[in-house]
């Protein structure tokens, strides 16, 4: 059943409806999970080099969908570009999780003077996944992918502000061991809680993880959240302000209008070059930003998600310059921006670190340019807060850059890089403190779906075995 229905708008011309889908009543939901746990049966018995080959195929199917890309630049506002680079990463992704997988879920045997020990991997079941808008089909993939080749059967919820494409991705997987409903927090709740539902990980804000955690803890039904973040910045005394260092800068704040997890979200730079890199800055805006429609291909900022979205990035600025804050605008306008939910990307200078730009996770085009004195006094500004998502240092010693990343609290940092360039799929991904906990990529991501089961027969009870007495401790 459906209780009503989601319609899309898209955020670059909001008059223009983009798509429709229906909402899952709870009743829907608990069909479909039923039906997940069904057909998961069955694929938990495929071999694990099949299920990997069932990957392998997606990744092709979801190459050759025609048009996804754009769908996803309409509904999201990112620009195409960036759309089907994402297209792009999340097959290169099912294919490497494809090709890792079998080997990660492969059963561990020990057989020696202490016993015989095996350590097998064993599918959760039914996995809820329940994504975010601005990275929608990566970020799904980064769940499904993994929980396929583990052996479960998923269930997604994606954001309805970007709905569309995503559905048309899962397409791209074996028939039934992928199924999707939509809805907005009760189609989640009902998900996240239902008693057939063994793992949950969720993608998305903080509000919203908490909503999902509860309803799973009522279920004992174990979570991955990423939460978010509110990344610093800190460029060392020695770091390189060339014109492609600057480049890569701007667009680790500016990428999908700022709305993205790991952005960088606070500029840190030694007080004596702070001219000097504001005017390197502004340089690089100048040459990488063009706010403008998403399907227009000079474009590289699209807008922000929605009317909302675009009024709380407005709100941080206007209480920025309330606090004496020098607001600058960046980049060319290339759009009406009248039609559509654009904010004009700006770097924010002369605000304390109390201010709202600084202290909360901006989500748009905003960043705080702030000044520091020495290193100790940097990384207790960088640590302050809730949030330990990301961070980056920037130096020309990769030696000094590493000892200094030591001493964030963060779940990544990167070296002279930021975002998503300093992505790998290798690198486990996932936040410290309250940005969350469990990690996508790298093999810690596989591991994230499936549960370690151990088989053991002591040494001192195999035939010839010493023996124990009973109720003793292993020594």
């Amino acid at each position: 059943m459906t209780a009503g229905e989601i319609v899309r708008e898209n955020p670059a011309r909001a008059d223009e409806i983009v798509g429709r889908v229906p909402v899952s009543d709870e009743a829907e939901v608990d069909r479909v999970v039923r039906a997940a746990e069904s057909a998961q049966r069955d694929w938990s018995r495929v071999p694990a080099a099949d299920r990997a080959a069932a990957l392998l195929t997606a990744a092709d199917a979801l190459d050759a969908m025609p048009g996804v890309a754009e769908l996803l630049a309409r509904e999201s506002g990112k620009p195409r570009a960036d759309c089907a680079g994402e297209l792009r990463f999340a097959a290169a992704y099912l294919r490497w999780a494809a090709e890792r997988a079998p080997a990660v879920f492969a059963d561990r045997e020990t057989d020696d003077a202490a016993g015989r020990l095996v350590l097998r991997h064993r599918p959760y079941g039914v996995v809820a996944a329940i994504t975010p808008w601005n990275a929608p089909v990566i970020l799904t993939l980064l769940k499904v992918g993994p929980a396929l080749a583990a052996g479960n059967t998923v269930v997604v919820k994606p954001s309805p502000l970007a709905p569309l494409a995503v559905t048309q991705a899962m397409g791209a997987f074996p028939r039934g061991l992928v199924r999707v409903v939509h809805g907005h927090a009760g189609t989640a709740r009902a998900l996240a809680g239902h008693p057939r539902v063994h793992r949950v990980a969720f993608t998305g804000g903080a509000e919203a993880g908490r909503a999902i955690g509860t309803a799973a803890a009522k279920a004992i039904t174990p979570t991955l959240l990423e939460l978010g973040g509110n990344d610093p910045v800190v460029l060392l005394d020695d770091a390189d302000l060339s014109d492609a260092a600057m480049d890569r800068l701007v667009m680790a704040s500016f990428a999908t209008a700022g709305q993205v997890c790991m952005a960088a979200k606070r500029l840190y730079v030694p007080r004596p070059r702070l001219a000097e890199f504001r005017a390197a800055y502004l340089a690089a805006a100048g040459r990488t930003l063009v706010l403008g429609d998403p399907l227009d291909a000079a474009t590289t900022v699209g807008p922000v998600i929605s009317g909302a979205a675009a009024d709380r990035v407005r709100a941080l600025v206007s209480d920025a310059r309330r606090c004496g804050g020098t607001v600058t605008e960046l980049g060319a306008v290339a759009a009406d921006l009248d039609r559509g939910y654009f904010v004009r990307p700006a770097l924010v200078t002369d605000v304390a670190d109390d201010a709202r730009v600084v202290a909360d996770e901006q989500f748009g085009p905003v960043v705080p340019l702030l000044a520091y004195d020495d290193e100790d006094e940097v990384v207790a500004r960088a640590n302050a807060g809730d949030l330990g998502l990301g961070a980056s240092v920037w130096s020309a010693d990769e030696d000094r850059a590493f000892a200094f990343a030591r001493r964030f609290d963060a779940g990544f940092t990167f070296v002279n890089t930021h975002n998503r360039t300093g992505m790998a799929l290798r690198a486990p991904f996932g936040g410290v403190k309250r940005s969350g906990h469990g990690r996508e990529y790298g093999t810690e991501g596989l591991l994230e779906y499936a549960q370690t089961c151990a088989i053991h027969a002591p040494a001192a009870f195999r035939a010839g075995g010493a023996g124990m007495g009973a109720g003793a401790y292993p020594s």
